[in-house]
């Protein structure tokens, strides 16, 4: 896989970032969400087979390809499997033009300070050099922001910067994503604090390196505009964190050279009893508005 082909498609291909990384905690919901009730399997193995039949029918609809969607974001199950015979990762790039991620934060603590921190990654360097070998372009981790507290944010911003540091000593491309709770009560003002967190963090990196970020979508249009031009940033993307999608897309579409990385407002309308036809006519509307979202702005 061509590191510098991904890295220049992530960098300046018109699209969005597929989120296809629901892990243990969320896969449950997941399911539900595409027809598949709790008692329709027993245990864990049940539930990820499940789970990964319902990706492998995504990534490999007609409309799920480079051309809209630059990049998807795994879980670690889904990285380890197997799509159209090869690894899921080598299917992604070779057979769908896509470049795989890895989501590699393993829950968060109580919230403290206003926000809730990325608990320690076990395993982390093993992890990565698993990922490296598979063909993994770069990593996501999600830690999330209640409240604008200065001391609170602060110590996300500079968690998320240490862990994506440990990520680019092993030659991958950290998305740090410290998410703003939509429900927060303090969101625009958190916002405001976030960003110039993000951007000391962004000027003490070392030369030559880029990291992407994860943000939620702010109040303010084009609040993040002076970290998305920031040479240590190589993209910002927006999660949908629980907008309906037309709401998320309405809302991108206001801030300029950021790109969608959604996840429910993606998948949202899928059900395991579609139809291929019917399946891929609806990701591929899904698809369509979030590319238009990402591409167009108003």
């Amino acid at each position: 896989m061509s590191n510098a082909a991904m890295s220049k498609q992530l960098a300046e291909k018109p699209g969005f970032l597929a989120a296809l990384d629901q892990s243990g905690g969320s896969t449950p919901g997941a399911l539900r969400a595409y027809g598949i009730p709790d008692t329709a399997y027993n245990g864990d193995a049940e539930m990820f087979k499940l789970m990964h039949e319902m990706r492998v029918r995504i990534i490999s609809s007609p409309a799920f390809t480079g051309d809209k969607v630059i990049a998807a974001i795994l879980f670690e199950r889904t990285m380890d499997g197997q799509a159209g015979g090869k690894p899921v990762p080598s299917y992604l790039w070779e057979d769908r033009g896509v470049v795989p991620m890895l989501k590699v934060d393993q829950g968060m603590e109580k919230e403290a300070d206003g926000v809730t921190m990325m608990k320690p990654i076990a395993g982390l360097d093993d992890l990565l050099k698993r990922a490296v070998k598979l063909g993994i372009y770069g990593t996501k981790m999600r830690s999330t922001i209640n409240l604008a507290n200065p001391k609170g944010i602060a110590a996300i911003a500079k968690q998320q910067y240490e862990v994506g540091a440990q990520i680019s000593a092993h030659g991958l491309v950290p998305i740090l994503e410290p998410e703003v709770l939509i429900k927060s009560p303090e969101k625009a003002k958190a916002e405001a604090i976030l960003l110039e967190e993000l951007l000391k963090g962004a000027d003490a990196l070392p030369a030559g390196q880029q990291v992407m970020v994860k943000v939620t979508i702010p109040d303010v249009p084009d609040l993040y505009a002076p970290l998305i031009a920031h040479k240590g940033i190589q993209r910002v993307v927006a999660l949908s964190g629980g907008y309906t999608r037309d709401d998320a897309c309405a809302r991108l579409a206001k801030n300029h050279n950021m790109i969608a990385s959604f996840s429910r407002a993606l998948v949202d309308g899928l059900n395991v009893n579609m139809s291929d036809a019917e399946f891929n006519a609806a990701l591929g509307k899904a698809i369509d508005e979030i590319y238009t979202a990402s591409t167009v702005k108003s």
